[in-house]
């Protein structure tokens, strides 16, 4: 079912959760998975339906920490990992470069679910976690039961990274071309806090976060791998980096911009102010069941925290489609 792109479906449930009832997940996990030690929340019955939940820059699993026990609520197994150079997670070799590139991250969650022995799952993300997400589902759709993506279909290449876009467009990039200078790198590892607060505040300009909140998301920016990841990954996408020959592949079929074919439904907030495509430019690019949702009240780029219960009932609403 392809739902109009201003639909305001399960919009009703944005905001009838009190921010900040949960607040921590308590203690974390820790799993060797792939190239990484992947710290991760893991929350309801380890035999639940498993769901994924994905952050994005500059984020951290505290995006979803009213998310979480929502759907543990509901008998599901919830797995919340931290991405590469965020929170917890480490390098399993000091040897090993510092890629973030998007495949790279695809992978992650693949070698995630095979170190915990789960062999499909409901994958979710917002930001870097949506494209994420769009990828582990686009690669490998046996793995994935279905989707759930903020602001639609993110998948990307190097070639397109590289095109001009319209100034007002490009405007919205700053931080892109910013971290492309050996300045925007320095002054990212010397402000990141600064830097982080101020992407909030333009991504989710109607959010009255606190600072008690930034701040539970803010420690995990002080991964050691942290400022090397988020540099790699925006000079990657403009094509100023390499990746790693063993993504090639992965890279050439993402490409092609392969569509998704799992049941799927997109989000978008209607305060987004992070850059982002119109829901009606990427409806095209779900084969299988799909719907879009416009989530109102002000609600910005960060939507799960924004609005916990309306994420909340897509994903379980998704594995209905």
């Amino acid at each position: 079912m392809i739902v109009p792109a201003n639909a305001q479906s399960g919009a009703g449930a944005a905001a009838t959760i009190k921010p900040g009832t949960n607040t921590s997940f308590g203690s974390l996990k820790e799993i060797d998975a792939g190239v990484l030690s992947v710290g991760y929340a893991e929350l309801g019955p380890i035999d639940g339906r498993p769901i994924i939940l994905l952050h994005g820059w500059p984020y951290d699993i505290h995006t979803y920490v009213e998310v979480a026990p929502i759907l543990a609520a509901k008998g599901h197994r919830v797995i919340v990992p931290y991405l590469r150079g965020h929170g917890t997670t480490r390098f399993l070799s000091s040897e090993a470069p510092r890629n973030a590139q998007q495949s790279a991250l695809g992978a992650d969650v693949i070698a995630l679910m095979d170190a915990l022995g789960i062999e499909k799952a409901i994958i979710a993300g917002c930001d870097w976690g949506a494209r994420t997400a769009n990828i582990a589902a686009a690669l490998w759709p046996e793995r994935c039961t279905a989707m759930v993506s903020v602001s639609g279909y993110l998948i990307g290449n190097q070639e397109l990274g590289m095109m001009p876009l319209p100034p007002k467009a490009e405007l919205q990039w700053w931080y892109q071309y910013y971290f492309a200078t050996d300045r925007g790198r320095a002054g990212y590892e010397k402000y990141t806090r600064d830097f982080a607060k101020l992407i909030w505040q333009i991504a989710s300009p109607q959010w009255a976060f606190d600072d008690a909140t930034f701040e539970r998301n803010a420690t995990a920016f002080d991964n050691p791998d942290h400022v090397d990841i988020v540099i790699h990954n925006y000079r990657w996408r403009l094509g100023l980096t390499e990746g790693e020959a063993r993504y090639d592949e992965l890279e050439k079929r993402l490409a092609q911009a392969p569509v998704i074919t799992v049941p799927t439904i997109t989000l978008e907030g209607d305060a987004n102010g992070a850059p982002h495509p119109e829901p009606s430019a990427y409806a095209k690019m779900f084969s299988g069941k799909y719907e879009h949702r416009t989530i109102s009240g002000g609600i910005g780029h960060n939507l799960p925290q924004e609005a916990p219960e309306a994420f909340a009932q897509a994903v379980i609403d998704v594995a209905g489609l």
